[in-house]
């Protein structure tokens, strides 16, 4: 399975389908995490999973492309109470598993109004 597909299953399995149970199957234990409110390895994965989904987030695949050990992800991510985030998720595989984690996160686009007609996705 190439890197591209391995992380749009990680995506679906985890934050559509909330599988934590498979997360030895698709980042390695002690995976390097850059955002800073979540902690590295498995276990802050996990709990930063726990709460996340408490926020009832619904996806919108926007565009994905990778190129050698990297994936980039662009999507949309829709909370239960209307806040939408724009997201650029990074991994880096290594083995057929993630190994590292970046993102940049635009927060609360709802309220964003734009100065052009181009919008924000």
């Amino acid at each position: 399975m190439n890197n591209k597909k391995l992380v749009q299953q990680f995506i679906k399995m985890f934050f559509v389908n909330g599988k934590i149970e498979k997360i030895p199957e698709y980042i390695v234990e002690d995976y390097i995490q850059h955002n800073p409110r979540v902690e590295t390895g498995h276990e802050g994965f996990i709990n930063f999973f726990k709460k996340f989904q408490n926020f009832k987030p619904k996806f919108e695949l926007l565009n994905i492309c990778s190129e050698d050990n990297m994936v980039f992800l662009f999507h949309k991510c829709t909370f239960a109470d209307g806040t939408v985030n724009k997201v650029c998720d990074i991994f880096r595989l290594e083995n057929h598993q993630i190994v590292e984690h970046w993102d940049v996160i635009e927060s609360h686009v709802e309220k964003v109004k734009s100065i052009n007609n181009n919008g924000i996705f």
